[in-house]
């Protein structure tokens, strides 16, 4: 092949001489190995799995302790300082948003701080990424809230006062039973997680396209609004659960507006001004302070001096977090009895923490050069949650947030997780009790302003509609499943709706005729490229996607468009016109039975008028007018069909070969005077079937004077300007049985029209697969399967062009310098 660019001192050059391949000589060219080379049997994984050695062991323990690999490396004088300082500024982070997020997931503040404890420790000797920061995230605490208030709601803690018929809610009864749901639903997910991960099955958050996770934690911030207004209203409105339940919780609190806590309402406002402005601040400043102010730290410092000297809580009745316990709970079993109440969000928790854990770990470590494993990773968070469950901890995974601050104060490992997990120790041990006296409203102020970020994505929209129409449909599906049908339900509706995107748009791929550029082997859409010309007797078809059960049919029906030959009809015509030969065969052969029969006769009655007086036989009289009629009727139909001819052109098949001794024989399309583009197929079927126009031997050298061949006009092709289809099949990365049946009758019904059809393209695995399906044959073999769609082009022109095409322009020859 050659191949020439017009501007070669900028874009380079190369010319190639090769020989033609297909499949068959590919595999002796390349020697290509078995499919028993290629996969080893399952016996044989199975021993090498269960083979064992020294470095074998090494390696499997450097893979699942990772810690093993970067701590005997570490450097204290490199490393130390800036671990030190990255720790202690993600630990002052972790004090504001612990206690916050767990009025998040409906828990005492003490539980947030304690999800920020232990889970790093975890993550420090199993976990693969060097930056992101494991704690309480605000979808999760949203996910694990949802739980906890449903199987844990206030109504069923309701006690009588003594003193009146009101009752209230039994607060400690509540948050102790909603501690034990909560600590389940962890375990649960850590488990799952952990199952997954042994299993292999760290590609499961690749599902979770970046639209749907944008997506679903944009509606995950309108749930937690929603679930902190009353904290910074002050009213209490029925929390719901179900579908449905955020509309109508929203529904409950516009009509509990009236009776709003207007001191609640105004701490709630300060604090929410006093972060915006804070945090502006903080990111105008960003560049040149070394370390990031700690903001939220500040505000719950300020907010407690406050709240502790004016005595908020006794004078204006507003909510503060109250009693914080010193020192560490000891760990405990949680109860077995609620996994099966919680499954469904459990598993739900595991795949979102784990999705946003995968992708914040894989952006840092592409920016700072090393290697995320995906499994290692679905392992180690779900011991995180799994061990953290049975100390009382809730869900958790990375924040973006902590994570970046981890990453830009110039932490290197993990060790930065170890500074921040003392400074969260030493707070739970002694300066717990100091922020009883902290305003919830001020937590909640601080979950608002931290959710900005999250509100963001909702400019997605614009930039979706520009990029992607599909990806915005996801986009809008997930968000509006996850806000009517809560954070489980809408989590899975979003999944299924991605998964079925990606079937509908393989199920109605692009289907395209790929057309040459003049000088060059390279194939493209002939409708989408001006400079691509097709080549004169070769279609080749193209499909974008993999041709398999739910295609197949659709691949068929667009190869008949794009090749403009409705093969159906075709075969169904040439049939019938195969069937009226037989007959007239037949009629012939009698014809001459009956032709013999009369001569013998003539020839004995000349016998026995030599020999004497003739002799007189009924039979024989009785045949001879019988032959008689006969050949009258079919003078007479021969005249008429004459005339039929004349009058409206009528198009027919001639065989153009003498028939085989197997009964095949090579079929043309003729046509008469008329125009063919005005003749119907389907009006041509509809033929008597005692139709001999075209069989007559006396009128056959005249009829043929007068005719030409062409196509039926009904198929908006000649047939004769297509000898050979070639099926590009390099989109395909698998093909299913009944693809395979589809391209058999591909080949058997375009043969019965005499187009040769092949296949180019094809990726190793397909031809593979295509032998273990028992595709190839005697009258389909691998010369018929290409290495490419030039070589394909190539044999045809070779094969069928110089027979077929007397006017096929050398400007347009792209074999010029190939080797046939």
């Amino acid at each position: 092949m050659g191949f020439h660019i017009m501007d070669s001192h900028k874009f380079g050059k190369y010319r190639v001489e090769r020989q033609v391949l297909n499949e068959e000589r590919l595999e002796e060219v390349a020697y290509r190995k078995s499919y028993y080379e290629t996969h080893p049997p399952f016996s044989n994984k199975l021993k090498d799995s269960l083979r064992c050695s020294l470095p074998r062991l090494k390696r499997w323990a450097l893979s699942k302790f990772p810690v093993l690999y970067w701590l005997p490396k570490y450097s204290l004088w490199d490393y130390g300082m800036p671990d030190l300082i990255s720790g202690i500024s993600v630990g002052i982070m972790h004090l504001p948003q612990g206690m916050a997020y767990a009025l998040l997931a409906s828990l005492p503040p003490v539980f947030g701080l304690y999800s920020s404890l232990y889970p790093p420790l975890i993550y420090l000797f199993f976990g693969t990424s060097r930056h992101i920061s494991i704690g309480t995230f605000t979808v999760l605490s949203i996910m694990v809230g949802s739980v906890t208030e449903t199987l844990a709601p206030d109504t069923a803690f309701l006690i009588n006062n003594g003193t009146n018929i009101t009752t209230e809610v039994n607060i400690t009864a509540r948050d102790l039973y909603r501690v034990q749901v909560a600590a389940a639903t962890t375990v649960l997910g850590g488990l799952i997680q952990m199952m997954l991960g042994m299993v292999k099955f760290g590609f499961v958050g690749t599902y979770l396209a970046e639209p749907l996770v944008r997506a679903y934690t944009t509606a995950a911030a309108v749930h937690a609004v929603i679930g902190q207004i009353k904290y910074i209203f002050g009213i209490s409105p029925t929390r719901f659960s179900g579908p449905l339940s955020l509309v109508y919780t929203f529904g409950h609190i516009c009509a509990l507006l009236p009776e709003t806590h207007l001191p609640t309402l105004v701490v709630s406002a300060v604090s929410i001004v006093c972060l915006v402005v804070a945090k502006e601040l903080n990111a105008f400043l960003r560049p040149k302070l070394p370390v990031p102010i700690p903001v939220e730290l500040i505000m719950i410092v300020s907010a407690t001096v406050i709240s502790s000297y004016s005595h908020l809580s006794s004078n204006y009745t507003i909510s503060v977090v109250g009693e914080i316990p010193s020192g560490l709970s000891p760990p405990c079993v949680p109860d077995v009895n609620l996994f099966r109440q919680v499954i469904g969000d459990a598993f739900a928790l595991a795949i979102v923490g784990y999705a946003i854990s995968i992708s914040l770990g894989k952006t840092f470590a592409l920016k700072h050069g090393y290697k995320v494993d995906s499994n290692q990773e679905l392992l180690a968070l779900g011991l995180c949650n799994m061990v953290g469950g049975f100390f009382e901890c809730f869900a958790v995974c990375p924040s973006m947030s902590r994570s970046l601050i981890q990453e830009s104060t110039g932490g290197k490992t993990q060790i930065a997780s170890l500074a921040s997990a003392v400074i969260v120790l030493v707070t739970i041990m002694k300066l717990g009790p100091l922020f009883q006296e902290l305003p919830k409203a001020v937590l909640a102020s601080i979950v608002l302003v931290n959710l900005k970020s999250m509100f963001k994505q909702l400019f997605d929209i614009v930039i979706l509609w520009k990029r992607s129409k599909i990806d915005l449909l996801i986009w809008l599906v997930t968000l509006i499943s996850t806000l009517l049908l809560n954070l489980d339900m809408g989590l899975a509706a979003s999944i299924a709706f991605a998964l079925l995107s990606i079937i509908v748009r393989t199920q109605m791929p692009t289907y395209s005729v790929l057309g040459n550029i003049r000088g060059t082997d390279v194939y493209v859409d002939i409708e989408t490229h001006k400079q691509a010309r097709e080549i004169p007797g070769i279609t080749i078809f193209h499909s974008s996607a993999t041709v398999y059960f739910a295609n197949a049919d659709l691949y068929l029906e667009a190869l008949k468009d794009k090749s403009g030959l409705d093969i159906s009809k075709m075969i169904i015509y040439k049939r019938r016109q195969e069937a009226k030969q037989r007959r007239r065969e037949r009629r012939a052969e009698r014809r001459a039975k009956r032709q013999a029969k009369k001569e013998k006769r003539q020839a004995q009655r000349a016998s026995e008028q030599l020999a004497g007086a003739p002799v007189f036989s009924v039979e024989e009289e009785a045949g001879q007018w019988m032959d008689m009629g006969l050949e009258n009727i079919s003078v007479g139909d021969n005249e008429e069909q004459k005339i039929t001819k004349r009058e409206n052109g009528t198009v027919f098949v001639m065989p153009t070969t003498p028939r085989t001794p197997d009964g095949q024989c090579r079929w043309e399309y003729l046509k008469g005077e008329a125009d063919p583009e005005n003749i119907s197929l389907s009006w041509l079927s509809e033929l008597p079937d005692g139709d001999t126009t075209t069989l007559g031997s006396s009128s056959e050298d005249t009829l043929s004077q007068d005719l030409e061949r062409v196509s039926l006009g009904s198929l908006g092709k000649w047939t004769w300007d297509i000898h050979s289809i070639i099926l590009d099949l390099s989109t395909a990365n698998f093909i299913d049985t009944v693809a395979m049946k589809t391209i058999q009758n591909i080949f058997q019904d375009f043969s019965e029209i005499d187009v040769d059809i092949y296949l180019a393209g094809c990726q190793t695995s397909v031809v593979e697969q295509l032998e273990r399906g028992c595709f190839f044959s005697e009258s389909i073999t691998k010369k018929h399967l290409f290495a490419t769609v030039h070589d394909a082009v190539l044999f045809c022109l070779n094969h069928r062009g110089a027979r077929t095409f007397t006017r096929y322009e050398p400007s347009l020859d792209i074999c010029i310098s190939t080797k046939l």
